[in-house]
């Protein structure tokens, strides 16, 4: 693939602005008329590591689908998630917002009373106020009572699980008070315990539900949201794929996702959408690196999921809209999920949400337009309780991680066969600097050389933890909002 350069890739002069000077609403300037609308398809994927698609350099599989999705698109090798984790990461994703603004932190358990807000605007709604069919399949992992399932949040119809697959008694390490595992049509469940050999065609039914969506609706403009469940332990794969890869299982989960990507190709050419669709695949947090060959790989960045360190953040992602994202390239240019939101709006017309959000439209990073530049001064990566853990600054130069305590294996190998390793816990004792466009696997501490550099940085997390907080300096953020709740005694 040849490679923009940072010269050529974008367009648009912004002014940049702090994490507090968030979007209002307003309708996009640049938005496109209703005959340039694209069919919009989110494919996303669970804890599935940078190193795990075959142009990302997956070893032990292949994946024919991604790499061909990626030759007729872009692939962007810097491209984010908010948080490392899984109700976060999706919460970024769906509202624009950094998952703190809208207080959802870490993964929501079967047992939480909480759930997205009926307040907050998600992709789905954005999209279906411009006549959009909106549609989902798979994990949805934002509340699972009725009142926070996708169809109350913007989405026509949903089929999927509410929360991690792991989540059930049965899977080793769950809480023994874990209700079995549900499967939902709409906001109700329809299947009261999905078993074993149900989660073996997950993959299917979610791919299943996907192509019927789009042969349903290619007749007028369409938003769908397909979510695996997969690559998140424990495990499944269909016989269809069930010992095909030199890697194990975990191998053979991925190339059923390649599968899955291959048969939402062949819908849209069968429906002759190809041209304008709009195709989004990457995944919500780094590998699980402690249950070893269970997990995926981060290739050669730091640490994986459940951490700041680029190992937990930075995802693959390919892109695809023919004519829209130049062929065979590749993007090296730093963007978060939370700019899809305002980035989609961009280009549909949509209004972005009247409460404030964090992304910003970055249509020219994508679009690969020459001169652009990125309008974030900073990407800020809370995580746990609230904690700010590190600060980016928007042309992806610099990294700063701030004094915290992450989980590490310190070289050990992870588990095996779906026991995991356990994991260190190591302190970050003063804040270190990197140069990520020299050292994305934060090798090399410059903090000492650069202090002006550590200095800029530290006042913009003083900015962050003013607008959001950060409870490792015991910070409460000024402009944070509450998730839905269930009222006392339901």
């Amino acid at each position: 693939m040849r490679r923009i350069s940072r010269r050529r890739i974008t367009t648009l002069t912004f002014v940049s602005v702090l994490i507090g000077s968030c979007h209002l609403a307003r309708s996009p300037a640049s938005a496109a008329g209703a005959a340039d609308r694209p069919n919009i398809v989110v494919i996303f994927t669970d804890d599935q590591g940078y190193a795990d698609v075959g142009c990302f350099g997956a070893k032990g599989f292949e994946t024919p689908n991604l790499d061909r999705l990626a030759k007729q698109g872009c692939r962007y090798t810097n491209f984010h998630v908010a948080q490392p984790v899984c109700s976060a990461s999706r919460a970024g994703l769906l509202t624009g917002c950094y998952p703190n603004r809208i207080g959802i932190h870490g993964a929501l358990g079967p047992n939480a009373r909480h759930g997205i807000d009926d307040d907050e605007t998600t992709i789905a709604e954005v999209l279906k106020q411009q006549g959009y069919a909106t549609g989902m399949a798979g994990k949805w992992h934002l509340g699972h009572h009725p009142r926070f399932l996708p169809v109350h949040h913007g989405f026509d119809e949903y089929l999927g699980l509410p929360y991690s697959n792991d989540m059930w008694p049965h899977h080793p390490g769950a809480a023994a008070d874990y209700p079995k595992l549900p499967f939902i049509e709409g906001d109700k469940v329809v299947d009261a315990e999905v078993t074993a050999d149900e989660q073996k065609q997950l993959t299917t039914r979610y791919t299943e539900r996907a192509v019927s969506f789009i042969d349903r609706n290619h007749d007028k403009p369409f938003f769908f949201y397909l979510a695996h469940s997969m690559p998140h332990v424990p495990l499944f794969v269909s016989d269809k794929f069930a010992g095909k890869s030199a890697q194990g299982l975990y191998g053979d989960v991925i190339m059923e996702i390649d599968w899955s990507v291959g048969e939402i190709m062949k819908a849209l050419d069968r429906n002759g959408l190809t041209e304008n669709t709009w195709v989004i695949f990457t995944s919500d947090n780094g590998p699980w690196l402690n249950y070893g060959n269970h997990a995926g790989s981060a290739g050669s960045l730091r640490e994986g999921k459940g951490t700041c360190w680029e190992g937990g953040t930075r995802e693959p992602c390919i892109m695809r809209w023919p004519g829209h994202i130049p062929a065979g390239t590749t993007n090296d240019r730093l963007m978060m999920t939370i700019d899809l939101l305002p980035t989609i709006a961009g280009r549909v017309g949509g209004a972005l949400p009247k409460l404030p959000i964090d992304g910003r439209d970055v249509w020219p990073l994508i679009a690969g337009l020459p001169d652009a530049t990125n309008p974030h001064e900073a990407y800020f990566f809370w995580y746990e309780n609230n904690q700010l853990q590190a600060v980016v600054t928007g042309d992806g130069a610099w990294k700063l991680q701030l004094p915290h305590t992450y989980r590490t294996l310190n070289g050990r190998p992870g588990g095996r066969d779906g026991t995991p390793a356990k994991y260190d816990q190591r302190r970050l004792e003063r804040a270190e600097l990197y140069r990520l466009q020299s050292d994305p696997n934060e090798t090399t501490d410059v903090a000492s050389a650069n202090p002006a550099v550590v200095e800029r940085l530290l006042k913009l997390a003083e900015g962050a933890r003013d607008d959001l907080g950060d409870s490792l300096t015991k910070r409460a953020g000024r402009n944070t909002r509450e998730p839905g709740r269930l009222p006392k005694g339901n």
